[in-house]
Formats: C-alpha cells, sequence, structure tokens
C-alpha cells in the first residue's frame, strides 16, 4: 500500500513538473532566442498611384493599411483586396516595396501577389491577394512594418 501511494505521489510531482516546465518553458526560450519561437506582428500602410485599393468588391471600404497579425517564423500570411484602376487610361500594375521597420526586416519576410500582369481597363476592378511569408531563421526582429506602393 505505501509503495502505491510512493507511486502515485511521484507520478503527480512529474506531471505537476511537466506542466510548470510546459507554460514557463516557450515564454524563457524565446527570450533567450532557443527554443519554440514567437510570433512577429506586423503592419504597413497600403497605398495606390491612381488606383484604388479596397476591402471589398463594391470598393466602398478603402484599405489604407494591412494588419498582417501574429506569424509564426516559417509560416506565411495572405491578405486580400480589390483593385480599381481609377486612372482615365488602361493600366498594368507594379507593386514597390518600402520603409522596412527595423530596416534589416527584410532580410527575413516577403512578400509576393498573385497579379499575373494583365492590363486593367478603367474602371476594371480585380481582386489581388498578397502572401508575406517570415523566414524561419528569423531572430532579434519583435514586430515589424513596411509600405506598399501599388501603382
Amino acid at each position: 500500500m505505501n509503495k502505491k501511494l510512493l507511486l502515485l505521489g511521484i507520478i503527480l510531482i512529474v506531471t505537476e513538473a511537466a506542466l510548470v516546465f510546459n507554460m514557463f518553458y516557450p515564454a524563457m526560450s524565446a527570450s533567450q532566442g532557443k527554443g519554440p519561437r514567437k510570433t512577429v506582428p506586423g503592419q504597413g500602410a497600403i497605398k495606390g498611384i491612381n488606383i484604388g485599393l479596397y476591402s471589398n468588391q463594391a470598393c466602398t471600404i478603402p484599405v489604407e493599411s494591412i494588419q498582417w497579425g501574429l506569424i509564426e517564423p516559417g509560416a506565411t500570411a495572405n491578405k486580400t483586396v480589390y483593385v480599381r484602376n481609377e486612372g482615365d487610361t488602361k493600366t498594368t500594375l507594379t507593386m514597390t516595396l518600402s520603409n522596412w521597420s527595423p530596416t534589416n526586416s527584410s532580410n527575413h519576410i516577403g512578400i509576393n501577389w498573385n497579379y499575373t500582369g494583365q492590363t486593367l481597363n478603367v474602371n476594371q476592378i480585380i481582386q489581388i491577394t498578397f502572401t508575406l511569408s517570415i523566414s524561419e531563421n528569423i531572430q532579434g526582429i519583435t514586430n515589424f512594418s513596411f509600405d506598399i506602393t501599388i501603382a
């Protein structure tokens, strides 16, 4: 009987130690740059030149920034916008990235879009999805921001 109680006590102690370790290990290891990694929050301004950027297909809700949210190293995030040619001629879109903060974050963060180079007629609307990817090896960056300009 005593052996059973002793064994049960040891199991409870080991289980409790494991729970405490699992609760505190991610926080400790992230601050030391080892073990499980924290998510990285990000955001950025988005600006159109002769085009409008909107969050809905009816083009009634303008988009001025993208909140990428919390992204784990090695993961991707997608954000969709609706683009309308608001110039007075047909256009082909280009994307420029600028104002990276911190400046070295561009070494660990990539962005692509599913735009295929088609010409947009005046007032034509297309849906574009931006895909942001975070390097698996990102370190020392606790948040980031950058600007996207679509022209």
